[in-house]
């Protein structure tokens, strides 16, 4: 390690007039009675900022500051430091460089002892760099994820359960707080949080329980462990949803909330009886996270003001469609909030709600004692509602009453299973619902998919393969002008070169042509008359524009777009 000067912080501080004598007295009172680190206490107090004692710190020590959230953090030096010790001395390492030297983050480069502890552990010189506590804490959650501690919690239940697993029911208690296997839940609802997870796979398998985790959309595998251990995970989840953990032949479906890190976590829970043990998926919902808004969906800004004056009609239908977790609630979730208000009467039917909403009459309906979308719809026509907004049109009978109450003056919002806007058309007259209803009722439809965002942390300068171009219908030569990117992935990401999504839409607005093509049930004229739309788009076009303005990869695009199975496989990660 390159000696660094011996500073006392306190002393340095009042050196170059930022505290008094009075000042540092009183802040290391604070310290010896709370335990806080001195520039914490300080920064809290108000007597410097945090950006400020960064930069003086930086200055007297010769040392770098590093901004955490645009750095790209070596997985492989990362990982050189144990997830305990990293977070003992406040220490992530960032890179190993090619002199042997590691350079290391740290919330205080004066702590000498820590340096020397950490060249240690490391077994190489340790060249700190200075970085705020909060962003240090923040990279060391995105870095370190708990899979080794949940793969130990799942040994120590393996090795609990021993020989009896095979006989009744597991013989380690799944109800006890303590228990292993409710450790092992905690962390791994714990890791499932820092990660972004929407959806949560237990999956025993022949010989193995699998846990994996979908992330920007994607399945990605978080543990293995012995295939016994799946049965009491999931029993531990049955109790916690207040389900039967001893019928195990049958499917049940169940829902608990939990509280991870401030965040507020309603979870919805499905088993399923399969050849090899129960399985469970999890769906969470992050009810603190909030509402997105119209303008943070990632609407094109003339596709959000078109959608935006559909949203505002006085009455009619307007659809959302997609495939299953595509965003299609949030996209109606976004376009209630925009409308309500205290001389609006909103009233929504759905299949669960998801998220609560300020002056919304908001139903579930329970197929279990026959309160279905369609005999929710029909009441609420009685409750006299300016909007209505139907979790999904599944049926002709949901449909026609969808339709009536567009027709006589609600505003009538749902979403439908379909591959584009026209599509919806089609699929709507299938159901056996007259084609002239769908012309006067329909005011618009949204389809719309969901792409991973690039990961700003490693995002590098790409050429797609021609076999790609092709796929999305470019020409290779035309393209020589355009800059591709795509993420080369990093720890920030997972090492997926992705982080986070954005959606892409195709928006068709029912004007006098397509209202026309309707009425005559034509899908060939439906599309002549959305090409003659000059602000139209298709969901393809639309990702180009992501792809052009470097949100996105072409790859990906390829991926929520290909019809052709002879493209589709080129946008898989």
């Amino acid at each position: 390690m390159a000696k660094l000067k011996k500073i006392r912080l306190g002393d340095l501080l009042v050196k170059h007039g930022v505290l008094s004598e009075a000042q540092l007295g009183e802040a290391l009172r604070i310290q010896q009675e709370s335990g806080k680190k001195l520039g914490e206490i300080l920064v809290e107090q108000g007597l410097i900022s945090e950006e400020d004692l960064l930069e003086l710190l930086a200055d007297q020590l010769d040392v770098e500051v590093v901004d955490l959230g645009q750095y790209r953090v070596d997985p492989d030096a990362a990982h050189a430091l144990s997830e305990s010790l990293a977070r003992r001395f406040r220490a992530l390492p960032l890179k190993r460089k090619s002199d042997g030297t590691y350079q290391v983050a740290m919330a205080d480069p004066t702590d000498v002892m820590a340096l020397d502890h950490l060249e240690q552990f490391l077994g190489a010189e340790v060249e700190p760099a200075v970085v705020s506590e909060a962003a240090l804490l923040r990279a060391l959650d995105r870095v370190y994820t708990r899979s080794h501690e949940m793969s130990s919690l799942a040994d120590e239940i393996d090795a609990e359960l021993g020989d009896d697993s095979q006989r009744g029911l597991p013989e380690v208690d799944p109800g006890s707080e303590e228990a292993p296997v409710a450790r092992l839940i905690n962390s791994l609802f714990t890791q499932a949080v820092r990660m972004g997870t929407s959806d949560i796979h237990v999956e025993p398998d022949e010989n193995s329980l699998l846990i994996r985790c979908r992330i920007d959309g994607v399945l990605q595998e978080r543990m293995r462990a012995e295939r016994q251990v799946a049965e009491t995970v999931v029993s531990r989840l049955k109790l916690m949803a207040e389900l039967d953990i001893a019928e195990r032949r049958l499917p049940q479906d169940g829902r608990f909330r939990i509280t991870v890190k401030g965040h507020r976590i309603d979870v919805r829970l499905s088993t399923m009886p399969t050849q090899n043990g129960e399985a469970a998926v999890m769906r969470l919902l992050d009810q603190s996270a909030g509402l997105i808004g119209l303008e943070e969906l990632g609407m094109e800004e003339d596709v959000r003001r078109r959608f935006e004056r559909l949203v505002r009609v006085p009455h009619g239908m307007v659809l959302v469609t997609g495939p299953t977790g595509s965003g299609k609630t949030t996209t109606l979730y976004a376009a209630l909030n925009r409308i309500n208000d205290t001389g609006q009467k909103i009233i929504t039917v759905e299949d669960p709600v998801e998220y609560r909403l300020p002056l919304v009459s908001q139903v579930q309906v329970n197929p279990r004692i026959d309160l279905t979308f369609a005999r929710v719809l029909r009441s609420i026509l009685r409750q006299d509602p300016d909007t209505v907004m139907v979790g999904e049109i599944r049926d002709q009978e949901t449909g026609s009453i969808a339709i009536r109450a567009a027709l006589t003056g609600h505003l009538v919002f749902s979403t439908l299973h379909t591959n584009d806007a026209p599509g919806t058309v089609t699929r709507l007259i299938d159901m056996g619902l007259e084609p002239f209803l769908v012309a006067s009722s329909l005011r618009g439809v949204v389809a719309q998919r969901l792409v991973r965002r690039i990961c700003p942390t490693c995002k590098v300068e790409h050429r797609p393969s021609p076999t790609v171009l092709q796929g999305l219908g470019l020409d290779p030569v035309e393209a020589e002008g355009t800059v591709f990117y795509r993420g080369e992935g990093c720890a920030e990401c997972n090492n997926t070169g992705f982080r986070g999504r954005v959606g892409i839409y195709e928006l068709m607005e029912v004007d006098a042509g397509v209202r026309e093509a309707i009425g005559r049930n034509d899908r060939a004229e439906v599309e002549r008359a959305l090409e003659a739309q000059e602000a139209h788009r298709t969901l393809r076009e639309s990702g180009l524009e992501k792809v052009r303005a470097g949100v996105t990869s072409l790859e990906e695009v390829l991926r929520v777009t290909a019809e052709d199975q002879e493209y589709a496989h080129l946008g898989t990660p």
